[in-house]
């Protein structure tokens, strides 16, 4: 018969026949021909559809039952044979309702060639729709674990490595592709051992796989561990390391997470750090205590000595011309006042670095700086064996800047050149020169040795804070960072010069030159040079060490003061209170009343005195005396003193009070 003939045509043979044997059979039943066009169709086809015979003979699978099951039939119909009919289920929601069908598709052939095909439909059971709807949610859920499980490899910040019982990696995560450098389609396939395995520990590797694959115990699997892993590049990086064995023998699978430690172990490092300079904060501020006792022990006889010293020199003088052996008198007297005015100045350069307080910015001579920070390093300088040079011109203009600040890079430079020299052959030389470029208007301090250098590693993280080559308990890497903060906020630069042949580190310092600090030079100058005349007017001190008392009166004397002592705050109440004072000098610390309390019971009491009252001490580390002193705004003599530090004082005190 020929099947390709349309729906109107009569058919070769039994048409009638034919479309009676389709009505007739159990269920769906539909004729296509080759190209799934739809030839003869049963009443239960027509009725399940909802449709006419016109709708459907002659009309293509698609058009009728949609894309999805014509590329269900076509998949069919390939795999079709006579003596192997296909079978397949689909969901159908058509005018019999919502259920499950299973067809079955046959071939028609003539003289072996296939014509067309048969299908029977029939609905299944609700046991068998039971079945397969299990059947069906069974694949969604596989599905979706199966898309959890993709999600949360991909995503994992782990590396996340599954290798074979042969060691072949056949999952790679993105994680893992960052961290080792292999993209995952270089990592399929490839033994994990040339991948990530360190070559010293690759035996190790494979002997373990070996003996877990024939049924011996792992030494790894089920713990962690923490070792070093290979990258793309070669380099080593730390890594914990937990494996998870899924089946054994041959067809085993390893699931390894790696950890990259190199982040846990540099935010180690910075802790320790920050508990390193924790420490050594907690250092200096015990040591700022203690050199706040020190200095006002050590201020009160320095005072004592540098004042008799100097007042002895001085009466010496006055009669050498009548007695030769009171040159020699002058002489002593002049090596005891230099003695202690060394001692004096390295107490107070201590006191600076402890002083931890906002810039004040004054005149400073660079060459007296420099002279400083040699001075107090001149016993380390010259029992290290090394030559200090200088090439620092006297005249150079004065900088507006922090004295104490600037003395602390100095020292800090010179102190690592001191340090970087010792392991060295003598010779040993440190070089400090000092330039004013007029044209740019700054001014240029190069700190030089002749030791080994700085290497070029390193060159670019020296000033990085916590960064030392130095061994353990000698430096703390802070010296430069904070130095170049400190120059830094002058509006200058520290830098380390590129380095020359034959030379060790240079370090370049360069400052502004401010023309205010010239003028307010000047003015301080003249300032110091007038008013020297003083009338015969009334001083009262207050302290209560006798000898530091008698030393101020004596001066104060010869600037034609009348001078009454008190040794405390309570008796310079009475004292004032019988007989009010031009000038007072007052101690900070004592008992039976200190400082602050007499200037606080002064404010109220005769308020027109506190802005005659200065206040001298050994001692401007406490918090009680650093607060007290801002409060007052009142003029510091810090002990030890000379006669021209108090000859200053009265006249600005003095002239303020006639002001």
């Amino acid at each position: 018969m020929n099947i390709q003939q349309g729906a109107t045509q009569a058919p070769v043979t039994g048409g009638a026949l034919l479309q009676a044997l389709f009505d007739a059979m159990p269920g769906r039943a539909a004729f296509l021909d080759v190209e799934l066009r739809y030839r003869y169709v049963n009443r239960e086809f027509l009725l399940a559809l909802g449709a006419t015979e016109d709708c459907v003979i002659g009309k293509f699978v698609e058009d009728v039952l949609g894309a999805q099951a014509a590329s269900l039939y076509k998949a069919a119909i390939q795999n079709l044979s006579a003596n192997a009919p296909q079978r397949l289920r689909r969901f159908v929601d058509d005018a019999s309702g919502a259920r499950w069908i299973e067809e079955e598709l046959r071939p028609f052939t003539r003289g072996g060639v296939m014509q067309g095909v048969v299908c029977v439909a029939r609905p299944l059971a609700d046991a068998e729709q039971q079945c397969e709807s299990d059947r069906l949610e069974l694949l969604e859920s596989h599905r979706t674990r199966e898309a959890i499980h993709a999600a949360v490899f991909d995503s994992a910040l782990d590396c996340i490595v599954v290798i074979d019982a042969q060691g072949r990696v056949v999952e790679f995560n993105p994680a893992a592709s960052a961290t080792f450098g292999y993209s995952r389609e270089h990592a399929i396939g490839r033994t994990v051992a040339e991948l990530i395995v360190p070559v010293e520990m690759r035996e190790h590797h494979n002997s373990g796989l070996e003996r877990f694959r024939a049924g011996g115990p792992a030494s790894v699997i089920g713990r962690r561990v923490e070792l070093e892993a290979m990258c793309a590049d070669g380099s080593r990086i730390p890594v914990e390391l937990a494996i998870t064995a899924v089946g054994s023998g041959p067809s085993a699978l390893f699931t390894a997470h790696l950890r990259d430690l190199r982040p846990a172990r540099e935010a180690q490092t910075q802790i320790e750090r920050q508990r390193e300079a924790l420490y050594q904060n907690e250092k200096l501020a015990a040591l700022g205590s203690l050199l706040a006792g020190v200095a006002h022990e050590l201020n009160n006889p320095l005072s004592i000595v540098i004042g008799q010293a100097l007042m002895l020199r001085e009466a010496a003088q006055s009669h050498a011309s009548f007695d030769k052996h009171f040159e020699e008198f002058a002489e002593r007297g002049a090596k005891i006042e230099t003695a202690a005015n060394r001692c004096a100045r390295i107490v107070k350069v201590f006191l600076a670095m402890a002083r931890q307080r906002e810039a004040e910015r004054g005149r400073v001579e660079i060459p007296d700086l420099v002279e400083r920070v040699l001075e107090l390093l001149s016993y380390g300088l010259r029992t290290a064996g090394i030559e200090v040079t200088k090439d620092v011109p006297a005249d150079l203009p004065p900088l507006l800047a922090d004295s104490d600040q600037l003395h602390q890079v100095l020292l800090n430079l010179v102190v690592n050149a001191k340090q970087a020299l010792e392991a060295q052959p003598a010779p040993r030389r440190i070089s400090i020169v000092a330039r004013a470029d007029q044209a740019a208007q700054t001014l240029d301090l190069h700190i030089s040795d002749n030791g080994p250098g700085v290497p070029d590693a390193i060159r670019s993280r020296i000033f990085d804070p916590f960064f030392t080559t130095k061994p353990q308990g000698v430096g703390t890497g802070i010296g430069l960072a904070v130095s170049r903060g400190l120059i830094e906020s002058h509006a200058g630069s520290l830098t380390l010069e590129p380095p020359q042949p034959g030379a060790g580190a240079v370090f370049a310092i360069r400052l502004p030159i401010d023309a205010v600090s010239i003028e307010n030079g000047a003015v301080a100058e003249n300032t110091a040079t007038e008013a020297q005349r003083i009338k015969q007017r009334r001083a009262l001190i207050v302290d209560d060490e006798v000898e530091i008392a008698g030393l101020l009166g004596e001066i104060l004397r010869r600037l034609g003061f009348d001078c009454e002592i008190a040794t405390s705050g309570d008796h310079a109440k009475q004292a004032i209170a019988a007989r009010p004072a031009d000038l007072i000098l007052c101690d900070i610390r004592m008992p039976n009343g200190d400082g602050p309390a007499f200037y606080d019971w002064l404010s109220v009491e005769h308020p027109q005195l506190t802005n005659r009252i200065a206040f001298v001490t050994g001692d401007v580390l406490g918090p009680g005396a650093d607060r007290f002193i801002a409060r007052s705004g009142c003029p510091i003599i810090e002990k030890p003193f000379t006669p021209e530090d108090i000859r200053l004082v009265t006249d600005l005190l003095c002239d303020d009070a006639a002001a």
